[in-house]
């Protein structure tokens, strides 16, 4: 579960990570009120104003901007809040903006030099260990970075048996190039947001940029986390942070009637029961030479109702040119499946004008093929794996 920067922000500081301060706003008028409330809290005079959309690169689009009073404040919030705010990690079409974030000057003039650095905590899988990512370029797409100088880019990798150790820290603001207050001011900061980081049960914490000021504090100016939403259950306070908002709706509705769904780019839709075996049909279909337009694990259960609300849910998207039902009949019988596709194909009349191929295996699969055939309906059926593909081929020529 993704969540705003604003959200983002009062995790870190919940654990003592000192964070840059602002005051979420929904319209002009209360980015007006929140940055006169955070000129008296902290003395700044000039003011951040970021728009609040689940997606990175929002400055590029100018989503991020500085406002030097509390006029201009007014002026960019209004321009900011109602944008169709395009980035690099948007469609094409981009993202609303529903309020922004009004967040204090923290750039300014003093002894040292500012400097940014990137900074994320996440798992790596191919470990199985949570992973400290660092550079010292921060404010800068990482995957630039990664790219062009991967020498810049540091790991640390924490023994899940101890934890996060004092030296780790140490060395991370070492190779950081700190010293003095600064490197004491990011030991701290690393350790607090690890413990941020695991106490949420997050996937993902990443911190870019985090601010060495010209006084030698650190801070996190932005906050990029997500939540893994298999702990939900435990971390009730942060699953009302979410934002159906910014989510995909047809993944919403689907997750709303129990079905596991992810959207995709393709144009021919999926139903399977099973991930192993979606995973598996998806891999068919780019064998075909097509893409599939999602992943859709319809589960143990694939009765008519069940059925028909996949339907619905895979032809919302307008990309989708045919249709493949992937089914092993193992806790399901083929020929309950298939009356329960027969059966949903009559009720919902004329709503499906794309091909439907049905591959059934499994108990009573040749009960199933033919309850298929003789059903009068448009419905292709078949036995095998290349046979299915073969129908999607052809059916999309």
């Amino acid at each position: 579960m993704n969540i705003h920067e604003y959200q983002g922000k009062e995790i870190l500081a919940s654990y003592g990570v000192r964070i840059q301060r602002g005051i979420v706003a929904n319209n002009a008028d209360e980015a007006v009120v929140a940055a006169k409330q955070l000129t008296a809290e902290t003395g700044t005079g000039w003011y951040v104003i970021k728009a609040q959309i689940h997606a990175g690169g929002r400055g590029k689009g100018g989503g991020v901007k500085l406002a030097k009073n509390i006029q201009q404040v007014e002026e960019i919030a209004g321009q900011i809040i109602g944008m169709q705010l395009v980035t690099p990690q948007t469609s094409a079409e981009g993202k609303k903006v529903h309020k922004v974030l009004v967040a204090e000057d923290v750039y300014y003039p003093g002894e040292s030099e500012t400097s940014e650095f990137y900074v994320s905590v996440l798992l790596n899988r191919a470990t199985g260990r949570n992973m400290i990512m660092y550079s010292t370029e921060g404010g800068m797409d990482i995957e630039e970075v990664a790219e062009h100088t991967p020498e810049l880019i540091f790991t640390e990798e924490i023994d899940p048996a101890v934890g996060l150790q004092g030296f780790q820290a140490r060395r991370i603001a070492f190779n950081l190039g700190l010293s003095g207050n600064a490197f004491k001011e990011m030991v701290k900061f690393i350790d607090s947001l690890y413990n941020a980081y695991i106490g949420s049960d997050a996937s993902m914490f990443e911190i870019n940029p985090v601010l060495k000021t010209s006084d030698d504090k650190i801070l996190a100016v932005d906050a990029k986390v997500n939540i893994d939403d298999n702990a939900l259950y435990r971390q009730k306070k942060y699953a009302d942070m979410r934002d159906i908002r910014e989510e995909n709706p047809i993944e919403v509705e689907a997750k709303e009637v129990g079905l596991n769904y992810v959207d995709l780019d393709g144009t021919v839709g999926c139903m399977v029961n099973g991930a192993g075996l979606a995973m598996a049909t998806m891999d068919l279909i780019k064998y075909a030479g097509f893409e599939p337009a999602n992943f859709l694990d319809v589960g143990g259960t694939a009765d008519a109702k069940r059925v028909e609300t996949a339907f619905r849910i895979i032809l919302k998207d307008p990309n989708v040119k045919a249709i493949l039902i992937n089914i092993f009949g193992g806790i399901v019988r083929c020929d309950r499946v298939a009356q329960g596709v027969v059966d949903a194909y009559k009720n919902m009349g004329d709503a499906i004008k794309v091909p439907i191929i049905v591959r059934l295996q499994g108990t009573n699969a040749a009960i199933a093929k033919e309850l298929i055939d003789n059903s009068g309906m448009p419905i292709l059926s078949a036995v095998e794996f290349q046979e299915a593909a073969d129908q999607v081929q052809a059916a999309l020529s």
